[in-house]
């Protein structure tokens, strides 16, 4: 299967040229803008872009910031396409992120071999970001792993709120819910890291965490702790490993899940869009989770019955905007109970 390259150029030349040598071997995409560039990515990633600098409206340097600053583009390789020869502005691309430089008019068999050059790196890079990907999900399953066998009363609750978290965050892409903000997210990174959202307990004694029945306020102070201590646990994590856009969204789904939208939740009482997204999403999939499932102290309540009271929550306890994707989306959610 041919790789696909997106030549963006304003030179209508350059872009027939640039065609013309690499459709032998890749699907070469000819875009006349960054603008353009931008649109077709939200449908369409490539597997590399050769970027021209001088362009009207926004230039290559400013399209590459661009790029390195959004989640979901920012590991594609990005090589400029120049009419210049200048070390200033090498030395800025490379500082920005560009894998390389071809200068214009370029030869063919130069453009081709450099592209094959980086796309055959890229390959190798991709493998073992694979193979760190795999060891980093089963650390994380092993620690949740861990949360789980010290609170016998939730069992399966982890991987049923991180299969929550991933059909809320897909339905409202969808529907154009926080849609700028979620688009820049990588979702697989965000659903994964979700998993953590209580790993606090771990610091929870079993004897209040396990207790069959309703808990006195002093034991409920405790447990609220969770979510703090969840937070400096992923904070001594990413001290250790630097792991910081995985890490700052297990923090915000720890720090933030019981917070509510009028502003009684914990720990720290926001409201409204003050509470960070992560955590406004979990409220909605961690409340159905407790609300369906058996515990020592109450008896499963119908999807139904759960539904109900979350709708009837939002606006309070729920984004209401979030509780809506919810209900739209609720049959999704009963396929995972």
């Amino acid at each position: 299967m041919k790789k696909t390259i997106f030549f963006v150029d304003d030179s209508d030349i350059s872009l027939s040229q640039g065609e013309e040598a690499l459709e032998a071997y890749y699907n070469v995409m000819t875009l006349p803008s960054a603008a353009k560039m931008f649109y077709l990515l939200e449908k369409f990633l490539p597997d590399l872009i050769l970027l021209d600098i001088e362009m009207p409206g926004q230039n290559g340097f400013e399209t590459l910031r661009l790029l390195k600053a959004h989640d979901l583009y920012s590991h594609i390789p990005v090589i400029f396409v120049t009419g210049h020869s200048d070390e200033n502005a090498e030395a800025q691309g490379f500082e920005l992120g560009a894998i390389d430089f071809i200068t214009k008019p370029f030869s063919p068999p130069i453009l081709v071999n450099r592209v094959k050059a980086h796309l055959s790196m890229d390959e190798k890079v991709r493998e073992r970001t694979a193979q760190l990907w795999r060891l980093k999900n089963g650390i994380i399953s092993v620690l949740a792993d861990l949360v789980e066998d010290r609170d016998v009363t939730t069992g399966g609750h982890i991987e049923r709120t991180a299969a929550y978290i991933e059909i809320l965050l897909n339905e409202m892409l969808k529907h154009r819910v926080y849609d700028g903000d979620i688009r820049g997210w990588d979702l697989e990174t965000v659903v994964s890291s979700s998993r953590l959202h209580d790993v606090g307990k771990i610091r929870i004694s079993d004897i209040i965490l396990n207790k069959p029945g309703k808990l006195t306020a002093e034991e409920f102070d405790i447990i609220k702790t969770h979510t703090t201590e969840g937070e400096r646990i992923i904070d001594q994590i990413a001290g250790r490993t630097g792991d910081e856009a995985f890490l700052q969204h297990a923090k915000k789904f720890s720090g933030f899940h019981h917070e509510k939208w009028n502003g009684t939740g914990y720990p720290y009482k926001l409201a409204g869009e003050d509470i960070p997204l992560q955590g406004r999403v979990m409220a909605v999939a961690d409340v159905y989770d407790a609300l369906v499932s058996e515990r020592p102290y109450k008896k499963p309540l119908s999807h139904e019955q759960s539904v109900d009271i979350i709708m009837k929550d939002a606006g309070s306890h729920f984004d209401p905007h979030i509780a809506e994707v919810f209900f739209n989306a609720q049959n999704q959610f009963k396929a995972v109970v």
